[in-house]
C-alpha cells in the first residue's frame, strides 16, 4: 500500500480532480471587455457577485450556464446622467434602464439631488433597486436649503452653510458636485460661488458635472465658465448633455468640441456626455425669463398676472423664437401636464389651436403663460441638428447618457431617451451608420464612466470586478421607443447581471433587485 501512496505523490496529475464550481458560467460569447480593445471569443465565470475568471473554455461547473454563442458579452452599462429621484418606488425593478443594458446610474445631476446623501443611500439600500446607484450633490438643492429661491448673492454665512452641506455630502459618499445653471436658483449664482463649492468637492476627489448656463447662442461662454471652474477648483469637469440648441446654432459643434480638446491639451481634465437624439427635454419654464421664476410658484403667478411683466415674458419668448428662425412654437411639445393630460404629446402650437386661439406666435406664448399659471409642465424641445449629434459622438472622451428618470410605463409622453438611449447608439450609430465602432461604443458606456466617477471595480470584464454584465445580440439590438410612442422597452438584451445576479434572463426581467448604493471616494468605507 505504501508503494501506491508513493506513486500518487510522484504522479499527482493522474488523479481525476473535480472541476471548480461557480454560480454562473457564460460560454462561447464575443467578449468586448470595455477597454476599447477588439472582441475575442471566450467564457466568463461568476461567483459571489464577482467575475472570478475570463478565458477560453473555462473548466467550471456552474449552477447556471448561459450559452452566449452569437452574442456579445460586455460590462453593464453606466448611465452617467439620470434623474431617478422621486421615481425609485414607482418601479424598483428599473425596467426602462435594465432593458436598455444599464446596471448603474449616476443620480443628482443638473444641480438637483437629495441634500442628505447618507439618508438617500440608506433609502436606496433598503429599497434595493435592480440597478446600482451613485449620486452627485446638487448645487441647486444645496442653495435652496440655505437661501430658498432668492435672486441674490449668498452672504458669507450662507456660503459657509452651503460649503458645510457639500462637505457632508462628499463625506457621505457623493461622487461630486453638480450644477444646473439654467434652473432656479442655480441661474442666480455667480462663478465664484460655484468655484468655492467645487473646491470642497475637489478636496474629496469628486468631479464637477454641469448643466451649463447656456447650450445655444452663448454656449462658448458657458463652456469657458465650466472650464474655469475646473481650473480654479482643481477638479475634473463633466459637461452634461453636450449639444447645440436652436437651428441658428447648427454646425457649431466643431467649435465647441474644439474647445474641449484644447482644454484637455492644457491639462484640464474635462469630458462630456450626450444623448443620441435631436430633441431635449426639460421644464416648460425654461422658455421664460429667469427673473420671473424666483421665490416659488406663488411669486411666479403674481408676476405673470401683472400686465407689464406678462408682456415682458411674451416679448422674451417671441424674441427667442425669432432667433430660432421659427414662426411658431411647434418645436415645444408637452410631455406631462397634470391639470389636463390631453395636452400630453401635443405641441404648444397645437394646444393653442385646440384652445380656439389665433394661429400666431403671440397667442402661443400666452398659452405657455397659462400653463405656467397652472403649475408648469415637462416638455420635449425639438431643436438640435443630426450632423452635430454625429460629430459630437465621434469625440472619444464622450459618454452616453439618458438624462432620464425611471420611466413609469404608460405615464405621460416623455422623451424616448428614457427607454432607448444605449440601444439607439448600438443600432443606429454603430450598426447602421457606423459613426463609431462597437468596441468604442462599449468603452464609452462602461470603463470611461467608471473611471470618471471612480466607480471601483466596475466597467470591465476582468477578474475581480463586480459582475455587472450585459449579453446582447449586436445584429438585433434596437431601441423601440419613439417620440410618438415613447413607452417601449429596448430589444436585444438577452441577459443582464447586476452584482452577479441574473436580472434579465432570455429577454425577461427576473424580478431580481440586487443593485446597491455606490459610494464616492470621500466615503470612509470600502465597497469591496
Amino acid at each position: 500500500m505504501k508503494h501506491v501512496w508513493r506513486w500518487l505523490l510522484i504522479f499527482p496529475l493522474y488523479i481525476h480532480a473535480q472541476p471548480p464550481a461557480c454560480d454562473i458560467l457564460i460560454r462561447n460569447g464575443k467578449i468586448i471587455d470595455g477597454t476599447g480593445n477588439s472582441w475575442y471569443y471566450g467564457d466568463v465565470a461568476v461567483s459571489n457577485g464577482k467575475i472570478i475568471q475570463v478565458g477560453k473554455t473555462l473548466p467550471y461547473t456552474a449552477t447556471q450556464l448561459i450559452d452566449a454563442a452569437g452574442l456579445v458579452i460586455a460590462p453593464g452599462f453606466i448611465d452617467v446622467h439620470t434623474h431617478i429621484e422621486g421615481d425609485e418606488t414607482g418601479d424598483p425593478m428599473a425596467q426602462s434602464f435594465i432593458y436598455d443594458g444599464v446596471t448603474t446610474v449616476i443620480a443628482g445631476n443638473c444641480g438637483t439631488s437629495n441634500v442628505n446623501i447618507a439618508r438617500y443611500f440608506s433609502f436606496i439600500d433598503s429599497l434595493r433597486l435592480s440597478v446600482n446607484v451613485a449620486t452627485l450633490i446638487g448645487h441647486n438643492d444645496v442653495r435652496k436649503a440655505v437661501m430658498g429661491r432668492a435672486n441674490r448673492d449668498a452672504t458669507p454665512a450662507e456660503m459657509r452653510q452651503m460649503e458645510l452641506l457639500v462637505e457632508e455630502a462628499m463625506r457621505d459618499g457623493a461622487v461630486g458636485l453638480s450644477t444646473g445653471l439654467i434652473y432656479i436658483p442655480g441661474t442666480y449664482s455667480k462663478t465664484p460661488e460655484i468655484v468655492a463649492l467645487a473646491k470642497i468637492a475637489s478636496a474629496y476627489n469628486g468631479v464637477y458635472a454641469t448643466h451649463m448656463r447656456n447650450e445655444g447662442d452663448s454656449v462658448t461662454a458657458a463652456i469657458r465658465e465650466a472650464l474655469l471652474v475646473g481650473k480654479e477648483a482643481g477638479i475634473p469637469v463633466q459637461i452634461s448633455h453636450f449639444k447645440l440648441s436652436g437651428q441658428q446654432n447648427w454646425g457649431r459643434s466643431k467649435e465647441t468640441v474644439a474647445m474641449v480638446k484644447a482644454a484637455r491639451n492644457e491639462g484640464i481634465e474635462v469630458t462630456i456626455d450626450q444623448y443620441p437624439y435631436t430633441a431635449s427635454s426639460t421644464s416648460i419654464s425654461t422658455l421664460l425669463p429667469d427673473a420671473l421664476l424666483a421665490d416659488g410658484q406663488d411669486s411666479i403667478v403674481a408676476r405673470l398676472q401683472r400686465s407689464e411683466q406678462k408682456k415682458e415674458a411674451i416679448n422674451y419668448m417671441l424674441d427667442r423664437l425669432k432667433k430660432r428662425k421659427l414662426k411658431h412654437f411647434g418645436y415645444a411639445v408637452v410631455a406631462s401636464y397634470k391639470p389636463d393630460s390631453t395636452y400630453n404629446g401635443k405641441s404648444i402650437e397645437a394646444i393653442n389651436l385646440m384652445k380656439g386661439r389665433k394661429h400666431t406666435a403671440k397667442y402661443e406664448a400666452e398659452t405657455v403663460i397659462d400653463i405656467m399659471l397652472n403649475g408648469g409642465a415637462g416638455a420635449v424641445f425639438h431643436g438640435m441638428g443630426e450632423e452635430d449629434v454625429k460629430y459630437i459622438m465621434q469625440y472619444p472622451f464622450n459618454m452616453f447618457a439618458s438624462d432620464a428618470s425611471i420611466r413609469l410605463y404608460g405615464q405621460g409622453m416623455p422623451h424616448p431617451r428614457g427607454y432607448g438611449t444605449n440601444a439607439r447608439v448600438l443600432a443606429k450609430y454603430v450598426r447602421e451608420e457606423k459613426i463609431i465602432t462597437l468596441e468604442e461604443a462599449i468603452r464609452r458606456m462602461t470603463s470611461l464612466p467608471a473611471q470618471k466617477f471612480q466607480l471601483r471595480q466596475r466597467g470591465l470584464i476582468k477578474e475581480g470586478m463586480f459582475a455587472d454584465i450585459v449579453i446582447f445580440d449586436p445584429a438585433t439590438v434596437q431601441d423601440a421607443a419613439t417620440f410618438e410612442k415613447p413607452h417601449a422597452y429596448s430589444k436585444g438584451f438577452r441577459y443582464v447581471l447586476v452584482n452577479g445576479e441574473l436580472t434579465v434572463n432570455n429577454g425577461f426581467h427576473t424580478g431580481a433587485r440586487n443593485g446597491k448604493a455606490l459610494y464616492g471616494p470621500g466615503k470612509n468605507q470600502s465597497n469591496d
